[in-house]
């Protein structure tokens, strides 16, 4: 148990002591992936105008950061930037998380159907990034990709375009481009569509990629291929006033920001390494990130199995109780166990990611409830863990001979009593290790939290690998980290077990 303490005690210090907290009103949080380069991207420092990102101690930085501090700053405000998976910008602009999307977005009709767009502030160009030495490499038409395999970002125009190509094999798009060019490097794919300062960027810093720019490329929709800022239906003054600076700036000089931006990108510089020389050298520049990521995921999952046991035993103990005398009591005693079992179903037949989805962005939407993303994701683990266990214990208490409960009514004990007396003491011994594997489910599980832009291992780790293009070497850590967790967690359970199982046999010997 002291250890158990202990181990919190240190990942909420890690939580708490490295993450930065800001007053909404003194800002202006501005959401992207702060991944996709020269558009935006994650640094470590503030050096070369980076801003801060909420809630950890990184930076952004990029075109869309440097045109969001130029409205930021005739706006009289400071710029934050609220580092964002992709398909959780739509959500974390209409439940108020954010003021502004700045993140390479094109103003399609169906975003338009749901938010606001200013004018244009960047207008891209369609490429294929393929490998240097793949058999495409020499492309130069879209017939050239006859039977290749392509994909590109879910939810952007760019993967409709693949359609464009004769015989052109569509792989199911993907969130991000960073699993893109995962996804690439292994031959998983043989193209990704993308835009031509991504693909200039992708093949600069990284030998195995090159950007095919095609003599007749894609047809495309101006509306697809302008980027514009993404603001709520109801907030038209600052649409107007978005606008307003962004006729201030011209054309000239958002093209000179863009290729000073493409200059001072971070890049690997790692390729003659080996690979654990590169994972090596990974993980002694970045171990702090690392560590803080490690923090938060061991913070939300001891937190959030805690939290679910105790709710699960609360849980199955009611649910075990005698059926009351008063037929009013009885009446609401069953309405009770019928909202019991509706949460129980709809958290079990639910994924977490899906869960968190809804009650982060879905109650400031609905109800104008805002939580903070680490209590947001420890609330998220907590229920969800605590409809599992609640069957766990339920089980656990029909395990219990009944002859024990008859034993203790014949005593004179009430339920609550023989519950807590008798029964939960066995209970909770016969229940270690499925709570044991609940916890190390969460702390895998912690990883679908980066939907809520929560920074915990998974997060931060992505976040490395953008940043120094080693994929393979980036989450070769991560999984060794996780082993450990797990690893470490199931050996000190299995440690308790066995002293629980020879304390019950002393103490059986002495009597």
């Amino acid at each position: 148990m002291k250890k158990l303490i202990l181990t919190f005690v240190l990942a909420a210090a890690l939580v708490w002591g490295g993450t930065t907290s800001v007053q909404a009103d003194e800002y202006l949080r501005v959401g992207m992936e702060a991944a996709y380069a020269p558009f935006n991207w994650t640094q470590n420092d503030d050096s070369n105008g980076a801003v801060p990102i909420d809630g950890s101690r990184q930076y952004a930085n990029g075109y869309d950061v440097q045109m969001a501090k130029k409205i930021a700053k005739k706006m009289d405000k400071k710029l934050i930037v609220v580092k964002t998976k992709w398909d959780g910008l739509l959500p974390a602009l209409t439940s108020n998380k954010i003021d502004m999307i700045v993140a390479g977005m094109s103003p399609t009709a169906e975003r338009k159907r749901e938010i606001n767009f200013s004018n244009t502030y960047y207008t891209s160009e369609p490429v294929l990034v393929v490998k240097s030495d793949s058999k495409y490499a020499d492309a130069s038409s879209l017939s050239d990709f006859s039977g290749a395999k392509i994909t590109s970002q879910q939810g952007v125009y760019l993967y409709g375009l693949i359609d464009q190509i004769p015989n052109a094999k569509k792989e199911t798009a993907v969130s991000d481009f960073s699993q893109m060019r995962q996804s690439l490097t292994s031959g998983k794919i043989d193209a990704y569509v993308s835009e031509r300062p991504e693909a200039l960027t992708a093949e600069t810093f990284s030998d195995d990629f090159k950007m095919i720019e095609l003599d007749k490329g894609f047809k495309t929709n101006p509306d697809d291929t302008a980027l514009a800022i993404g603001l709520r239906k109801d907030d038209t003054q600052t649409l107007n006033k978005v606008n307003e600076i962004l006729a201030t700036i011209p054309e000239k000089e958002r093209l000179q920001l863009m290729d000073k931006m493409t200059k001072e990108q971070p890049g690997a510089g790692q390729d003659n390494q080996t690979f654990f020389n590169q994972a090596w050298t990974i993980l002694t520049e970045n171990w702090s990130q690392f560590l803080r990521g490690t923090g938060i995921t061991l913070l939300i999952s001891i937190v959030g199995t805690l939290v679910g046991m105790i709710i699960g035993l609360l849980i199955g103990v009611y649910r075990t109780a005698p059926k009351a005398a008063n037929k009013v009591l009885t009446l609401l005693q069953t309405l009770f166990n019928w909202l019991l079992n509706i949460y129980i179903e709809v958290f079990r037949g639910t994924p977490m990611i899906v869960q968190a989805m809804v009650i982060y962005y879905g109650l400031d939407q609905a109800f104008d409830i805002s939580l903070d993303r680490t209590w947001a994701a420890i609330f998220i683990v907590s229920i969800n863990t605590g409809a599992y266990m609640s069957e766990i214990v339920r089980g656990g208490i029909f395990a219990v001979d009944r002859g024990q409960f008859e034993a203790a009514t014949a005593l004179g004990f009430n339920h609550s009593q023989t519950m807590r007396k008798i029964v939960l003491p066995q209970v909770i011994r016969n229940i270690l290790p499925a709570t044991g594997n609940e916890f190390v489910i969460n702390i895998k599980d912690t990883s679908v939290l980066n939907v809520i832009s929560v920074v915990e291992l998974y997060f931060s780790g992505n976040t490395v690998a953008t940043q120094t293009y080693q994929y393979f070497q980036t989450f070769f850590i991560i999984a060794t980290i996780y082993f450990i967790l797990t690893f470490t967690v199931t050996r000190i359970l299995r440690y308790v077990e066995r002293r629980l199982d020879q304390d019950n046999y002393t103490q059986g010997g002495a009597h």
